[in-house]
Formats: structure tokens, sequence, C-alpha cells
């Protein structure tokens, strides 16, 4: 198979005649029309172009490739011009629920501004919370989530993967050490979330590993349970993305498989297929190489 984007060099030659004028109406180098030529005839295993003194002309098979070429650089032409269609189209907010600890990071990145910038139209309002919101409710357009994904009715793609591992303060470490294993943490004092959050993975894990374990502190979201942890009050289990960034804290057990999971873009089968959810989902799977550093750390 070869590749599309090699008919516009073909094109180009055809029309012009010479490789200098075919790349000035490219805005390539003359080299660089040449070899893309001579790498559309290889993966067709068919000459295309003659060179003549005067320049270059098509063979005979060129001649006969050349309406459809012309017609493929018609589709791409009509193509572009939907996308820029739908680009001007989409308008509007799209409400993006996350963990809080992800706003900052995913700002500082410039995954956001990249967004706007292509999307001029469209604002992204985040939604912070810790617990799930419900899409199909219309709460919310888009869900950043990590976790297990029940409901069948949403569309998702993955976009990452959630870590989680042990965190004590160094001050902590200092006055009290650390564990040495999980069957240690009970000896130590830890910080959970409260009875909102008694579901959450890690609220579950640390029960079944440290059932009689003393509790420190209670939170209701993970940046809580973060500063807490900051201030010494006890260790507990927390996102490698953002506990390894903080230079206070020490990883001391992991990370623990038990608590990874997956992280993933959500949305309804209705909204994406509206052009301002679409282009913010589209985008996301394109920037997933950018993304990934934010969700793991």
């Amino acid at each position: 198979m070869f590749d599309w984007n090699d008919l516009r060099y073909l094109l180009a030659l055809a029309q012009h005649g010479s490789t200098l004028a075919a790349g000035r109406a490219l805005r390539v180098d003359p080299s660089t029309v040449q070899r893309r030529v001579a790498e559309l005839e290889r993966r067709i295993g068919q000459s295309l172009v003659q060179r003549e003194t005067a320049g270059y002309r098509l063979t005979e098979f060129g001649q006969a490739l050349l309406p459809h070429a012309r017609q493929v650089a018609q589709a791409v032409e009509a193509l572009e011009q939907h996308l820029e269609s739908a680009r001007r189209e989409a308008v509007g907010v799209i409400r993006v629920t996350c963990p809080e600890p992800l706003v900052s990071r995913l700002a500082a990145s410039g995954l956001l501004d990249r967004f706007h910038a292509r999307y001029p139209g469209l604002h992204v309002e985040f939604v912070m919370s810790d617990r799930y919101l419900d899409l199909a409710k219309g709460e919310i357009d888009v869900a950043l989530r990590s976790g297990d994904t029940v409901d069948g009715a949403l569309i998702g793609r993955k976009i990452g993967d959630s870590l989680w591992a042990v965190y004590a303060s160094r001050a902590y470490v200092a006055l009290h050490g650390q564990p040495r294993s999980v069957d240690e943490l009970a000896r130590h004092a830890l910080v959970g979330f409260d009875a909102a959050m008694s579901g959450h993975r890690a609220a579950v894990w640390l029960r079944s590993v440290a059932p009689a374990a003393r509790m420190a502190a209670r939170n209701d979201s993970v940046l809580g349970v973060l500063q807490s942890v900051k201030a010494g009050v006890g260790i507990a289990p927390l996102p490698t993305a953002i506990a390894d960034a903080e230079q206070e804290l020490v990883r001391v057990l992991g990370p623990v498989p038990e608590l990874a999971r997956i992280w993933r873009i959500l949305t309804t089968a209705e909204l994406r297929r509206t052009p301002r959810v679409a282009a913010f989902f589209d985008f996301v799977v394109e920037e997933i190489d950018a993304l990934r550093p934010v969700l793991t750390g």
C-alpha cells in the first residue's frame, strides 16, 4: 500500500512540469518532490514520470492514473472543508468532570491552551469532584475518570493508567519510621476518607489490609488526604501523579497493584455526536501521548 499523501507530489509535478516549480507550489524542497514521487513509483511498481531535458512528463501509466489521483485530491479537499466547517460550528461550553488535582496538572501541561487555540469557540468548564457524577442525567458532558466503568451506556476510550502508592511526609518518617510491608501499616497512623468516600478503592483497600489501624484523620477528597499527609498527620495511599511531585513526601510502599486502574475519557452516545463534545473527545484521544504523564506522573 502507498501513502495517499504522495499523490499530491505527483499532481504538482504533472501540473508544473518540474520539481522546482512543484516544490515551490507545495512549499517543499525540489528533492522532496523527487523523493516522494520515486517512493510512490516504488510502492505501485510502475513508472509514473519520465525525466526529459525540459523537465518531467507523465508516462502512459502515469497519465492513466492522473484522473484517479485528482479524484482523491478532490475528496481530501472536500473532507478538509467539512472538518473546517465542523470546527466553526463547534461552539459552546464543555462541562468536564475530573478529580480536583488533575485540573492544575492539565493546565500546566499546555493541553487546554492547544485545545482552545484549535477551537476558539469552545470553552472547557471543569466540574471537580472525587465522586462519580452522572453523565446520563446531564450533570456533565465528559468525564475523565479512573476506575471501573459498569455503565454500558457510556462510550469510552483508555487514555492512561492510574497508579497509587503509600506516602508519608519526611517529618513523619523521621519521627516514626516507615512501614517495610503492607502488614506493618497497622502500626502507623493512617489518613483516609470519610463516610462520603467510604466506597473509594483506597478506603476499601485500607480497611482490608489494616482493619484495626488507628485513623489519624479522615477527608472528603484526595487533596484533603494529600494535605494531611504533607502535614505529618499520618500515612496514606495517594495517586503517584500528584504525590511524587511533592518534595515533602516519601513513597514508602508501592505502587499498590490492587489500587491500579485505567484512566478513561467517557461520554454518552448522544453527546458523542454533538460537535462540541466530539471536538474535545477526539482532541483528548489525539493527545494521549502528552496526556499520559499528566495522569500517571
